[in-house]
């Protein structure tokens, strides 16, 4: 439906067909974002020996995240005096309206696609590099030095690790020849990147987590030195934008691992009457349910740690693979 719609003319009709899907797909990751946060709580639970929510919704506290949305809506929208207004009002909006937009180009299947450009996976890497900008205006809008702190890090962490991030994509561009995701997509079906290039996944992967914000890389919003950094005089709805930021980020980056690393909608061999949206699924949750693992594992780095791992451990080894990669290419060609 998706790719009749891309191949047929411009009209109207098609602009409402386009902003009804679009809106649609909102309400999917909304829904997504509020069940991956209660899947994170029980996981914690789990894995902390606790039980977590279990009282609203039945035992499996299936309507607590809902409560906790809703809370946050209604609470009062308080606004410190010193704070720039309008800056302070616009950088929730900077920072969301990117991590949505990103989610145009992620190829579900061959079949359910927003977008197909050329240069699908730059665009991506372009616009969530927008988001930072939202991190510092919040920090700097709200006039308080603990929020600052955090703008000022998570602005450095966040172009730190865009470059290993940029750098461990390198290998699929050259084996795949193409920048299109589908394209990246098609060129694995005699073997997934994952298993040609384990050292740019390895590398994507810790450089996501990072971009994410995510424990052992949370420093933006590190509650023990920062009272909860970028978005600590934020309240109410417009907290909930900064926390459906990072969660909505959550939901792209882990459809692009799948894209990228891990087939797509590509069966695995033998199993091919499987369709292509369940194996998407499947290997998405299996990408979701590692990044809730983490945070239940890793403790926080320090900040000159975290920044010495991207500089001087990951950009190094990112620049190796790229070569070696260049390199096998080359004599596979030869022979």
């Amino acid at each position: 439906m998706m790719a009749d719609l891309l191949n047929s003319s411009p009209s109207l009709v098609n602009f409402g067909i386009f902003f009804l899907l679009a809106t649609l797909f909102l309400f999917v990751v909304l829904g997504y974002v509020t069940y991956v946060i209660l899947a994170e709580r029980k996981v914690m639970g789990f894995m902390q020996l606790r039980i977590g929510p279990n009282q609203l919704g039945g035992k499996w506290g299936l309507l607590q995240t809902a409560a906790d949305v809703l809370k946050l809506l209604l609470k009062e929208d308080i606004i410190p005096k010193l704070a720039d207004k309008p800056l302070y009002i616009l950088a929730p909006v900077i920072a969301f309206a990117p991590s949505f937009m990103v989610v145009a180009v992620i190829p579900f299947t061959d079949k359910f696609y927003f977008a197909d450009i050329g240069v699908g996976l730059l665009y991506y890497i372009a616009i969530s590099g927008i988001t930072v900008l939202g991190m510092v205006t919040a920090g700097w809008a709200s006039n308080n030095k603990y929020a600052l702190l955090g703008a000022m890090r998570g602005a450095a962490q966040m172009i730190s690790y865009e470059i290993p991030l940029v750098m461990s994509v390198l290998g699929v561009i050259l084996l795949t020849g193409s920048l299109n995701l589908m394209d990246i997509v098609t060129a694995q079906q005699n073997g997934w990147y994952v298993i040609v290039q384990p050292i740019g996944f390895i590398l994507f992967f810790i450089s996501a987590v990072a971009e994410l914000n995510r424990i052992p890389f949370d420093l933006p919003e590190s509650e023990s030195e920062l009272v909860s950094g970028y978005h600590v005089d934020y309240s109410g709805f417009r907290f909930a934008f900064f926390m459906l930021t990072e969660y909505t980020y959550m939901f792209a980056m882990s459809a692009l691992i799948v894209v990228l690393f891990l087939g797509g909608w590509l069966p695995l061999p033998f199993l091919g009457f499987i369709p292509g949206a369940v194996w998407f699924a499947l290997k998405f949750s299996v990408v979701t349910f590692v990044l809730l693992w983490l945070r239940s594992t890793f403790p926080r780095v320090r900040p000159d740690q975290l920044m010495e791992f991207a500089w001087k451990v990951l950009l190094p080894i990112a620049l190796a693979n790229i070569f070696l990669t260049a390199l096998i290419k080359e004599i596979i060609n030869l022979f």
